[in-house]
């Protein structure tokens, strides 16, 4: 098995430095860059995992490379965010992150991270049951999903959320347990990520975003799959 292939961006040498040794201690490849257009570069060369990217960036900024990448990529990204100002611009716009980290951090927890995402992509979801609703049918096996017949083009976070949901229609799922059977059960980030990428998921299968029939949120709980059987 090849090894997994983590991007690491940013501009201060010592925390390459630190990130790479310790992702690399746990069997990571590991590439670097410094700046926004070396990310860019970088991505499409070395067709990583995962992306770790940080925010502040000479150049282009770490928003406008995400904004970028996710055009031609539904890779994992990190964003790395140094002020209380940078993470509510990430949860406010919902920006195409997968995740976020606040600085200072622990490598540790990085790693704890990283580990429990690419665990999650080698999981047993391509023995799973189809499944087929009035509007939406979801393939595990192919990790694709349609809605009236159309693809829907989702990031494998976005995936991920819709089956975990999917799988239990008309039941409310809280936070937390979005959290344990999407980003991993030894996720200990910001319950606010799972907000984040339901607003996403919301643009892609609502018909109106602003009224969700098929997502609805249940205030101070969680969230409930409410499509139909066919």
């Amino acid at each position: 098995m090849s090894q997994p292939r983590v991007l690491v961006v940013d501009d201060e040498p010592s925390i390459l430095r630190t990130v790479r040794a310790y992702l690399e201690a746990e069997g990571y490849s590991v590439k670097e860059a410094a700046d926004g257009h070396a990310a860019l570069q970088a991505a499409r060369a070395f067709q990583p995992d995962l992306v770790v990217l940080d925010i502040m960036l000479p150049g282009l900024d770490g928003l406008e490379v995400l904004r970028l990448l996710r055009q031609e990529s539904d890779v994992y990204v990190l964003l790395l965010t140094a002020k209380a100002e940078e993470t509510d611009k990430v949860v406010g716009l919902g920006v195409g992150a997968d995740d976020y980290l606040t600085k200072p951090f622990s490598p540790r927890e990085l790693v704890a991270r990283v580990k429990a995402v690419l665990r999650r992509g080698r999981g047993g979801a391509a023995r799973a049951t189809s499944l087929r609703f009035r509007r939406l049918h979801i393939d595990p096996s192919g990790r694709r999903a349609w809605k009236d017949g159309a693809p829907l083009d989702l990031t494998a976070t976005e995936f991920d959320l819709l089956h975990a949901l999917a799988r239990h229609p008309g039941r409310v799922l809280s936070r937390l347990q979005l959290i344990e059977q999407v980003w991993g059960y030894d996720y200990y980030g910001d319950e606010r990520v799972v907000d984040v990428n339901i607003g996403r998921l919301r643009k892609k299968v609502e018909d109106d975003p602003t009224h969700p029939a098929l997502i609805a949120t249940v205030r101070a709980v969680g969230y409930r799959f409410e499509d139909e059987m066919p």
